[in-house]
């Protein structure tokens, strides 16, 4: 009897185990095990409406894919499009092509805009209409460096807010702020500026908060290349958008900027039958210091653009990028030597120095047509990008005026924020001087150079190659300590020029030798002895001048300087901006 009490539980756990196993069975087969008893059904399948939709998401990929097609193609028949052609302009899409490298652009927001939807069934719906944003951003290359790029779509409402997602425009800003990303900006309109018929649409009337600026504020001071080109009518915020720009250029063919359009201008000032080209087009902007360059064309612009950020850093934490150099850094040129004319009156061209000097090739001028009395570009030595500065002796004699002023300022500082070593060539007779200077505010200007060069930290060069001075001269020499410099033979300085200078110090002299009618003679006499006295070897010899070098060898001598600005100095500085010991500041 033992035994079989014992043997119930055995035959009742074995019970519990079939069912265990059954159950387990069902759920993995259809069927369950012949002669075995089914403990369980299965649920049957839901019948919801979200059962019924592709499992793969085709449908949200469909419609994505159908509003960039109709995005990325343009209608023959809008009027936007035609008028956009007959303006002899590319189409937003064809720039982005033209200026990024082939299949290279990656766009944000690219379905963003104004969709019209139709209700195709439950849950499921197609786009019927797409207006897209005007306003096209997104990443790419540009000769092979990732660049962010926004593009405006004038044939959209003329690029106003209307069809514009403000809230792009600031996320493309500030991701450029957080990768370190440089910024393309083609301006065609305003740039998601404002239009009354926002109010209507809005059925309110907005504060004009200008949101994107905080952001492009960084982006300057953290020496991210901004770069722009009006390729169209840059109007109120574009116009304030590509004139912010560290660079900037416009197509002579088809390019204007103003801050308001000849209809607003004429219920304002009265000014009546402007047209674009009057009220801003490239021979004024490109002449008053607002745009840099001037382009041909949209393609010449394209190129400017490429050229330029080929010199710049991607931000401020790097070193400009070095290039391979076959030019020899030990290349002489015997002409410098007789460029200089032994009489001061007699004017030289500046930019044969510029280019004889630097990498051949290399010499890219920034704001030629204004502020003519300097000059300033970009250029490389041995392949190592620098900033170069020099006075034109061909416009009012090379002396600083206020246009002049304001364009070395703008370039120093971002030659500071950019890390480009800076080579000037000197021949400053002084600041500007008469009644034009004076009202154009020569000194005003002048003195805001002078806290620039001050108050950056980049390396600066000096080759003297004819007059230092005045003040002018003594800034732009001095601002660096120890000061980096050398001579040439015909370098000539001192508080004044001889011409003048001579009739101020001996004003008495003269006066008294005009009286037994010697003034002439002696005003030469004593210009004789100035000239003797001011031998440059004098001043050597009183170690007032470093060295006085062969001007052949001026190209060995700067590239050597700027190799050893790369190799050494540069480190340097990249840790004391990294440690916030240095602050450069473009804005």
């Amino acid at each position: 009897m033992g035994k079989e009490n014992e043997a119930q539980p055995a035959s009742k756990g074995q019970d519990t185990a079939a069912q265990r196993l059954n159950q387990v069975s069902s759920h993995i087969s259809a069927q369950p095990p012949s002669g075995t008893p089914v403990t369980s059904k299965a649920k049957p399948k839901s019948n919801t409406a979200t059962s019924r939709l592709p499992a793969d998401h085709s449908d949200v990929l469909s419609q994505i894919a159908s509003l960039r097609k109709i995005a990325a193609t343009p209608d023959p028949n809008h009027r936007g499009y035609v008028r956009q052609k007959q303006a002899g302009k590319l189409w937003v899409r064809e720039r982005i092509d033209a200026l990024l490298d082939p299949g290279t652009f990656a766009e944000i927001g690219s379905v963003s805009g104004t969709v019209t939807w139709k209700k195709t069934g439950p849950m499921r719906e197609t786009p019927v209409s797409f207006v897209p944003s005007n306003n096209v951003q997104g990443a790419g290359l540009l000769r092979g460096r990732k660049v962010f790029l926004t593009a405006d779509d004038f044939s959209i409402r003329s690029g106003h807010a209307d069809g514009a997602s403000s809230e792009k425009t600031v996320y493309v800003e500030k991701l450029a702020v957080a990768l370190r990303v440089p910024v393309i900006k083609l301006v065609d309109g305003s740039s998601g500026g404002g239009s009354v018929t926002t109010i209507k649409k809005e059925g309110w009337s907005y504060l004009p908060l200008v949101r994107p600026f905080r952001p492009v504020i960084q982006q300057l001071n953290m020496g991210i290349p901004n770069l722009g080109a009006v390729v169209g009518p840059a109007i109120g915020l574009g116009a304030a958008r590509v004139v912010s720009c560290h660079f900037s250029v416009m197509a002579a063919d088809i390019g204007s900027l103003f801050n308001a359009g000849p209809k607003v201008v004429e219920g304002a000032t009265f000014e009546e039958g402007l047209d674009f080209q009057d009220l801003g087009g490239p021979m004024v902007h490109c002449t008053n210091g607002t745009i840099d360059n001037l382009a041909a064309n949209e393609a010449e612009c394209f190129e400017q653009l490429r050229t330029v950020l080929g010199y710049l850093p991607n931000s401020g934490s790097e070193a400009p990028p070095v290039n391979p150099c076959d030019d020899p850094q030990d290349r002489e040129d015997l002409a410098l030597r007789s460029i200089i004319p032994r009489r001061q009156a007699r004017m030289y061209n500046p930019r044969t120095i510029i280019t004889s000097v630097v990498d051949q090739g290399s010499w890219f001028e920034i704001g030629a047509l204004w502020g003519r009395t300097a000059i300033g570009g970009l250029a490389r030595l041995g392949g190592h990008p620098v900033g170069i500065i020099s006075l034109n002796c061909e416009v009012n004699g090379g002396a600083l005026d206020a246009a002049g002023s304001q364009k070395l300022t703008r370039l120093l500082k971002m030659c500071d924020v950019m890390n480009l070593p800076i080579l000037q060539f000197l021949d400053v007779p002084g600041y500007a001087i008469g009644t034009v200077a004076e009202r154009t505010a020569t000194m005003r200007w002048g003195v805001e150079l002078a806290k620039t060069y001050y108050t950056t930290t980049i390396p600066i060069f000096n080759v003297v190659t004819r007059r230092v001075y005045g003040v002018a001269g003594g800034i732009m020499l001095g601002s660096r300590d120890p000061i980096m410099q050398v001579a040439w033979p015909s370098g000539q300085w001192g508080s004044l020029p001889l011409d003048g200078g001579i009739e101020v110090g001996h004003r008495h002299e003269l006066r008294e030798a005009e009286k037994v009618g010697k003034k002439e003679e002696r005003y030469k006499e004593l210009e004789e002895e100035y000239l003797r006295l001011m031998n440059p070897v004098r001043t050597a010899n009183a170690f007032g001048v470093e060295e006085i070098i062969d001007p052949k060898d001026t190209r060995q001598v700067c590239c050597s300087w700027a190799s050893h600005v790369y190799d050494v100095l540069m480190k340097e500085r990249l840790a004391e901006r990294a440690c916030g010991k240095i602050h450069p500041m473009f804005a």
